[in-house]
């Protein structure tokens, strides 16, 4: 039978008789179709065999690509991509991401595959012909693995793929069809599921990676109310300037030329000395976009200047500028900033961001930050849902002043949305500041359920209660209460704004000394819930967010032709990947520090190392200046002949 001929086995299944027209099999041609079909359809219905594909596929399977022919100029910013290839099992998100947009963009082929297809032979000669047989043959020896489970699968004895009989007789033919189960069929749905696998979870990890960056930027350490000058460096259009008190109100705006094509300097300096004067600004906010270097070295000689007439109070630190526009053209700033220019909106969204992060931030699309990787890649919905979940956790822990907050800073509070926000800034401007959280049910559509879930974030400082201005929610008062009152009894705490505290001990924690947790746990209040009471009445209203420090960029760097390998420099973390994190040096393009370089040991999550906005001292390793790349290391004290990735290349060179 393995020798005998198909088509003499198939003519005994075709009916030329026209009796059952539906189903007839009028030629040896259609009825080997027919049972080819059938055996595929089997192998690709068979739940073990999938199942056992699949896992063999994402196991030892490789994803690759190969640049689409005459692509390489229009898909220069995928070079990494032309010719890659890595295992399936342990490529990293970041990299599906970019593997998929250079598909989409029709740059370069994708496979998902039992091992990297191999070149085309016919323009390889030497070295690189061989190089190509030889990958040609461990392909081949790879796919015959999935191809011998199939057979298995169809209980065709594996040796018939060894035949070189044709597909006229029965081995060939068995052969054949195998290889079509497995080729046509099977790997190419496979495939497309890896793919979307593969995908899904770069998009998830893509999504993590952005929370936890506007995480890190939302709580970044706020300098406090405190007033400030905003500047908004440009060239041609002039660096745009507010100066806005403590509580973010503007108390002037103007826009300067000290750049080209103007270079008014001296008029420019003038300007902004009397502005400093005039209102006692103590920050100076520089946007780090473009022509920020220069308007830095401006700040310095205003400050120089400054200093040597006598006034030492004023600092400058360079803060991100990301997303500024965006707010400056926004119905919000149209709302708050109806006297100002769009273009001075800019600076006055720099002076406030430097304020408090938390509160400016807020009015601007989180995708307009600027702290994601590879945002366009994933799913609008699921980030949105991500970034807006991320920016109301971040608003719920530091809580919000009732007093003082703006409408889409309410709107983030749990419960509440842009209508209520909106009602409760209208009712404060008309009835004067909120004296109690109870006062908030006078608010319309402000309801019990609404008060319910945001009383507790909401802060009241100076009014008639002195828990509202802690984070202990209402429902929980009387618990206070009696905590306060034992405090109070045992202790000789006293009870005065909003705090326990023991006279003539600044150690706040001897108020509630003795006393515990346990004793004051009820139905409604667990024991994690007092905890966080007795921690409220000793630092009531307390920030989980840093104390405010500065980097400082070193004055003689500030184009990246100024850098060199070897230098080590102070740096602001600007966005963290799951490769590496971004380090912005002061030269208009921020350096990568590869995850290879952030510790000796292996890193498998970057955000365990840094985040954003931490302050870091870097090493330069590489500058490629016509390409804007920079390299940087943590490993601050090592040497290039110790650098980890150096040390790899050696052993695997001596290896060989």
């Amino acid at each position: 039978m393995p020798l005998a001929g198909v088509y003499d086995i198939a003519a005994a299944y075709v009916n030329d008789t026209g009796e059952g027209e539906e189903y007839a099999v009028t030629t040896v041609e259609e009825a080997l179709e027919g049972a080819r079909a059938i055996l595929i359809d089997r192998a690709a219905t068979d739940p073990a065999l999938t199942g056992r594909l699949y896992d063999k596929l994402v196991a030892t399977g490789t994803i690759s690509t190969r640049l689409i022919a005459g692509k390489d100029s229009e898909g220069a910013k995928f070079a990494d991509y032309f010719d890659f290839s890595d295992r399936i099992r342990s490529i990293r998100s970041h990299r599906v991401l970019a593997l998929l947009r250079a598909r989409q963009a029709g740059i370069v082929k994708l496979s998902i595959d039992a091992a990297t297809p191999p070149p085309p032979l016919s323009h390889l000669k030497g070295e690189q012909r061989e190089a190509a047989r030889a990958a040609a043959e461990n392909y081949k020896n790879a796919r015959s693995v999935y191809e011998r489970e199939v057979a298995a699968a169809l209980r065709i004895p594996v040796q018939v793929l060894n035949t070189v009989d044709s597909e006229d007789r029965v081995l060939g033919w068995l052969a054949a069809t195998v290889r079509a189960a497995w080729r046509k069929r099977l790997h190419p749905r496979l495939a497309e599921r890896i793919r979307e696998n593969l995908f899904e979870t770069a998009e998830r990890e893509a999504i993590d990676v952005f929370t936890s960056n506007l995480r890190d930027i939302l709580l970044a350490a706020p300098a406090g109310q405190r007033t400030t000058l905003g500047l908004d460096p440009g060239l041609k259009h002039g660096v745009k300037c507010a100066v806005i008190n403590g509580t973010g109100k503007v108390l002037d705006a103007f826009t300067i030329y000290p750049h080209a094509p103007r270079h008014d300097w001296d008029a420019a300096l003038t300007r902004l000395k009397n502005a400093v004067r005039t209102h006692g600004v103590e920050l100076i906010a520089i946007g780090n976009g473009t022509a920020s270097r220069e308007t830095d070295k401006l700040a310095a000689e205003l400050l120089a200047r400054l200093r040597a007439g006598g006034y030492e109070k004023a600092q400058k630190i360079t803060v991100s500028e990301a997303g500024a526009s965006v707010y400056s053209a926004s119905a919000t700033a149209s709302e708050e900033l109806p006297e100002l220019d769009v273009t001075l909106r800019g600076a006055v969204s720099i002076a406030r961001r430097l304020q408090d992060p938390l509160a400016e931030l807020v009015k601007i699309d989180p995708q307009s930050i600027g702290v994601g990787q590879y945002q366009h890649d994933v799913s609008v919905t699921a980030l949105r849902r991500g970034l807006d979940a991320t920016v109301e956790d971040c608003v719920n822990a530091v809580g919000v002043n009732l007093n003082s907050a703006s409408a889409p800073l309410l709107a983030r509070v749990a419960g509440l949305n842009r209508t209520v926000a909106e009602n409760i800034v209208a009712y404060r401007n008309e009835n004067g500041p909120f004296t109690s959280r109870t006062e908030l049910l006078k608010v319309p559509r402000l309801g019990p359920k609404a008060y319910e879930q945001a009383a507790g974030f909401v802060r009241i400082t100076g009014g008639v209660e002195p828990l509202d201005a802690s984070a202990v929610h209402p429902e929980s008062y009387p618990i206070a209460r009696r905590i306060i009152a034992d405090a109070l009894a045992r202790n000789g705490a006293v009870w005065a704004a909003g705090a326990l505290t023991v006279p003539g001990t600044s150690e706040n924690e001897k108020a509630l000394m003795g006393m515990r947790p346990a004793d004051y746990i009820t139905d409604t209040a667990g024991d994690y819930t007092v905890r966080d009471i007795f921690a409220e009445l000793l630092r009531p209203g307390r920030d989980p967010r840093p104390e405010f420090r500065t980097a400082q960029f070193s004055e003689a760097i500030s184009r990246i032709e100024d850098l060199a390998p070897g230098m080590v420099l102070e740096g602001v973390v600007s966005n963290v990947a799951a490769f590496g994190a971004f380090v912005d040096i002061g030269v208009h393009q921020d350096g990568l520090v590869h995850i290879s370089q952030m510790s000796r040991r292996r890193v498998h999550n970057t955000h365990d190392v840094v985040r954003s906005g931490d302050i870091v001292q870097v090493r330069v390793v590489e500058v490629d200046a016509p390409r804007k790349r920079i390299s940087l290391s943590l490993l601050v004290d090592d040497t290039p002949d110790t650098e980890p990735g150096r040390q790899k290349q050696k052993k695997n060179k001596r290896s060989r």
